[in-house]
This record gives structure tokens, sequence and C-alpha cells, in this order.
């Protein structure tokens, strides 16, 4: 019975604590060992808010966020509010929005293509290029009240162990051994491991895609009104380092970031350095005038990508991998969780083909 499964996740960033959720819904007790502790920053999961973005033309992602959407709508009112704030998301510059825009309506996904004096007199904190994409059923995860909330559903069938390092995971056919801080193997008969940017070090024996840890930055500008409505906000915006992500975070301001633009970095020790500090601040004072570009707060985080940015959902003998989120996978975290959690539950069960390891599954 599944219900007979010992299983352990390694890692209890949003999607090891997703997965766990995940897993006591099918009414298993997951034990999660994270070797940090509680609110800590070193991973890639902390901080207020992060972009739920919809804007994508790839059937298996548009998948995923249906899968997570119902995660997230599952999770219902979390002090006071919903964890997604669907204050609508806006998405300009560069190719293919009309194939997105087509993609979403197909799926049912309010969508609109809009032109700048429209979007500007919308959302006058932007400019914005000649077409502009809106869809209302996106804006932002709370990330860390989602966080507090995964975890109180895990505790409830399960547990969570901070400041608990795993030093090894080996598969010995049978069941899969973890080794402890302190020396003490752990036996379980399938592991999840959901470790971010030490995934190659913890799992040296399975077949994953080069992943590059980098260390990203992003700044808080501070709005010069209190009046301005905000969406989130996608941008391709020619002349800078790369794309231009952003959104509101309540109480901390404007969050603004380039996208996959930072330095390879070792994730124990990481330099806490901003990439293009000075180019963030002009393309805010360019298309932003919204925001004082001379106010803001920078923040540092680590990604780890694959070389597609495609995430690693897949299963080796009683290993279940989750890999290489790539700067794009919190908000579909509850998603990537219920695929994690199949993977668990029945080893034929295989996530979309983008998503699996190259070499097949011992």
């Amino acid at each position: 019975m599944a219900e007979d499964i010992r299983v352990a996740v390694v890692g209890a960033g949003v999607v090891g604590l997703s997965t766990a959720w995940a897993l006591t819904r099918h009414g298993l007790r997951p034990i999660v060992f994270d070797r940090f502790a509680r609110g800590h920053r070193e991973g890639a999961s902390h901080g207020a808010t992060r972009n739920f973005n919809n804007a994508y033309a790839e059937q298996h992602y548009l998948d995923l966020l249906a899968r997570a959407r119902e995660g997230w709508d599952a999770l219902g009112v979390v002090e006071g509010e919903p964890l997604l704030r669907l204050h609508g998301l806006v998405t300009h510059g560069g190719e293919g929005l009309e194939q997105i825009d087509r993609a979403l309506r197909e799926r049912g996904i309010a969508s609109e293509l809009l032109d700048a004096p429209e979007a500007s007199a919308r959302w006058p904190g932007l400019r914005f290029e000649p077409v502009v994409l809106y869809s209302p059923d996106a804006g932002v995860a709370r990330a860390d009240v989602a966080l507090r909330e995964l975890e109180r559903r895990v505790v409830a069938g399960g547990q969570v162990h901070w400041e608990t390092p795993v030093t090894a995971v080996r598969d010995e056919g049978d069941a899969v051994s973890l080794t402890l801080a302190d020396g003490a193997p752990v036996g379980f008969d399938v592991v999840v491991v959901t470790v971010g940017a030490w995934s190659a070090a913890l799992l040296p024996g399975i077949p994953l895609p080069p992943l590059r840890v980098t260390e990203e930055g992003f700044a808080h500008f501070a709005p010069v009104r209190d009046d301005l409505a905000w969406p989130s906000f996608n941008h391709a915006a020619a002349g800078f380092p790369a794309y231009v992500y952003g959104m509101p975070t309540p109480g901390e301001g404007i969050k603004v970031g380039f996208h996959r633009v930072g330095a390879e970095v070792d994730p124990d020790r990481r330099p806490r350095r901003i990439a293009f500090p000075r180019e963030l601040s002009e393309y805010a004072r360019e298309w932003l005038p919204g925001v004082d570009p001379e106010r803001a707060a920078w923040v540092s985080c680590t990604y780890t990508s694959t070389p597609d940015a495609a995430f690693v959902l897949d299963r080796v003998g009683r290993i279940v991998v989750g890999a290489g989120f790539s700067g794009h996978g919190f908000k579909f975290a509850p998603g990537v969780g219920a695929t994690l959690a199949d993977l668990v539950l029945d080893p034929s069960v295989r996530a979309a083909a983008p998503f699996r390891l190259p070499s097949p599954r011992l």
C-alpha cells in the first residue's frame, strides 16, 4: 500500500515542502531534512514575493502551471488572503507575444494584446513597448508565507528537521541510505532530493545535465506615489544585459531584476555581489517612471540552471530528483511537488519529456 512507503525529502525549499505536502495528501508520512535553519537565505526560496508569470507558449509548462494553480488554490486563504495575488501580468518587448496570447486563450486563460498608450493609461508607473500582452490571471506568489503554510501542512502528517544536513544519498537496490552529518545512516524506500545548488554534489551517481549555479541580484525600488496600480511585468528590453522581471512587493517596493546574468559561484562561498546594479538603475530610470531609481534596497540570491532552463523531474532507481529550476520554478512548485510525488508512488510514471533526464532510468 502507498501509505507503507517510507519516504524522505532532502531539501526544504519550496519544491521540497511542496513535494512533502503532496505526499501527505496521498496518506504518506514523509520526513524532510534541511541542512540550514528555517528562514535561511542560502538557497533560492527566501523573500516575500515571486513572479506568478503565466507567459508561456510551451505546452509542458502550461500543463505544469495548471497543476500548480490547483495546488495554490488548494492551499487557500493564509493570513487573510490567498497565496496568489492576481493583480495581472504585462509582457512586452521581444518576439512571440502573439504566440503566447494564442496559447493562453486556447487554455481558457484570460489574455489580451494592448497597445502602449492603453497600457500606460492603466499602469502609469511603467513605460511600454508598442505591443503589450496582458493576462489578469497572473501576479505574484507570496513566497515566505507559502513556505510557512507548506511546512504547517507537512508537519500535520510528516516531519521537518531543520539544521540536519544529509551528507550522502546511496541507492542500495532494496532501499536508499541517507547519511546524516553525525554519521548515522537512515534507510528509506524512496528518497526525493530537492537541494537546488547542491544537487550535483549530493548526487554524483545521477546523470544530471550540467547545473550552473549563479549569484543573481535584484532591487526593491521605492515607488514615487502610493496610489499607482502595479502589475507584475516581463520585459525584453533592448540595450540591457538581459530580460527584466518585476513585481510589487508590499512594504518593500517594486522588485526588479535581470534574469540569469550572474557569475558562476560556489554556493557555500558566495560573495553576495549584485551583477549590473548600475544598469538596473538605468533601466528603472528609463522604463519605470513610477519608481525612484536612486532609492533601492539590493538583494542577492542564487539560480541553479540547466543549459536549456528546463527543469529536471525524474526518478533513477529509488531516488527522485527535482533540480535545475533556472530562476523560474517557484510559481510551479505545487505542480512540481505533485509530479515528484507521483514519481515516488509509481516507478513507471514519467514527467513530461522535456523534464526527463537524458539517459535511460536505472
